[in-house]
């Protein structure tokens, strides 16, 4: 179920006696279901028995779980995040009177501000001083290029590796509304 401040999953039927809350956040599992288990592994990303719950709160540990024997559920609350800051851009022309708004973080604005040209990932990732991959995707260029701040040359072949990573002419208006760094 969707909500404005979280998603719920919901399973039919409690955890079973041997497990508890505790006990699954640290990957321990009982199948349910052994032939589901058997084919799910050759038709889905699989990566062992009881990780999906550690990998998950790696990801996002606010997930809450309750175990509700009374009502035969188990359910996953996976909160929703707080809205980033707004960035306002003013349009270019006087018959333009509306502001266009983009949401960005201030990860975000650091990677705006060291895409003077075309650069690769691997050298945007330098500018921006950062080692870890993973951490410069999820943090940085997915959010940016999410914001429409910043566009793939090679949008089609996102693997590509001649790929780059350039403003957009939003990111543009941007820079110049802002040149200090001024979100507001």
């Amino acid at each position: 179920m969707v909500f404005a401040d979280r998603i719920e999953i919901i399973s039919p039927g409690h955890l079973p006696d041997s497990l508890n809350i505790e006990a699954i956040r640290h990957g321990m599992t009982n199948r349910r279901n052994p032939t589901l288990t058997e084919h799910a592994t050759h038709i889905l990303p699989y990566r062992g028995l009881g990780s999906g719950i550690p990998r998950a709160l790696d990801e996002w540990p606010e997930i809450r779980f309750e175990d509700e024997v009374a009502g035969n559920q188990f359910k996953a609350i996976v909160p929703r995040p707080k809205r980033p800051a707004q960035i306002v851009i003013p349009m270019g022309t006087e018959a333009e009177e509306n502001l266009f708004i983009k949401e960005a973080t201030p990860e975000v604005e650091k990677v705006v501000r060291v895409l003077p040209t075309a650069l690769s990932r691997q050298l945007l990732q330098k500018a921006l001083g950062l080692k870890d991959d993973e951490h410069f995707r999820k943090a940085y260029l997915l959010p940016a290029l999410a914001s429409g701040l910043v566009e793939m040359t090679l949008p089609d072949k996102p693997r590509s590796r001649l790929q780059r990573y350039r403003l957009t002419a939003t990111g543009w208006q941007w820079l110049k509304a802002y040149p200090d760094g001024n979100l507001r």
